[in-house]
């Protein structure tokens, strides 16, 4: 697949992200990290050239692989995946730029001893199951402005940046838009954080409605 037939994909995305960010303002900025799960080291690279810098695995391994086969180009890797606790050495020794889904406060004392030990510090989102769906990772909309502030009072080595959640598995629009709104008040309530990280392919649109600065594409930018 040539260049240009990507750059028509990414277009095409930048035209609806403009449109979704200019109902909120125009001073809204909104992020894109190209997920990159499904996608071939080849095809990053034609991301590339065409000018996406962030993307986001959710497997360490795959990231790793990855990081080192396109370690020529200044690439800014997102850990985007839930985070077993036999996997936390691999994942530091690549370093990404963000760890999106620090699912609960036990993981981020595990986090916090391997960090230490280190002296390193990584950059993190707080998951948030926002619509308390058995299925998903998170900590519950309830508890988490309160487990926000224990992990920045308990895990200096973490850095909170701010919040992610993953919409609700509806077809309903009026209960993803529900979901995305939960977590956006719980990131405004949340102390020094600046990013609500909310909206992959099929409904990144509502979430940079609802208050969204940074989404998570795959197939709309990959074509799969």
């Amino acid at each position: 697949m040539q260049n240009t037939e990507y750059k028509l994909y990414i277009d095409n995305v930048i035209r609806r992200v403009e449109a979704a960010r200019l109902k909120v303002s125009a001073y809204h900025i909104v992020k894109i990290v190209a997920v990159s799960k499904y996608s071939t080291s080849a095809e990053i690279e034609k991301l590339y050239a065409i000018g996406q810098r962030a993307f986001g695995e959710n497997k360490v391994q795959d990231l790793k692989a990855k990081a080192v086969e396109l370690d020529a180009l200044p690439l800014e890797w997102h850990f985007i995946g839930n985070l077993q606790k036999n996997k936390i050495n691999n994942l530091l020794d690549i370093n990404p730029a963000l760890f999106h889904a620090l699912d609960s406060l036990e993981l981020a004392h595990e986090l916090q001893k391997k960090l230490q030990a280190r002296d390193r510090t990584l950059d993190v989102l707080l998951q948030i199951n926002s619509a308390k769906e058995e299925s998903k990772h998170g900590v519950l909309p309830e508890l988490a402005c309160g487990i926000y502030k224990q992990i920045q009072k308990e895990c200096p080595n973490l850095h909170l940046k701010g919040v992610m959640s993953i919409g609700a598995h509806s077809e309903d629009k009026a209960v993803i838009k529900k979901s995305f709104e939960t977590t956006y008040e719980i990131f405004k309530a949340c102390e020094g954080a600046t990013i609500c990280s909310m909206g992959m392919s099929g409904d990144f649109e509502l979430a940079i409605e609802c208050g969204s600065n940074m989404i998570r594409l795959g197939s709309v930018l990959f074509n799969k």
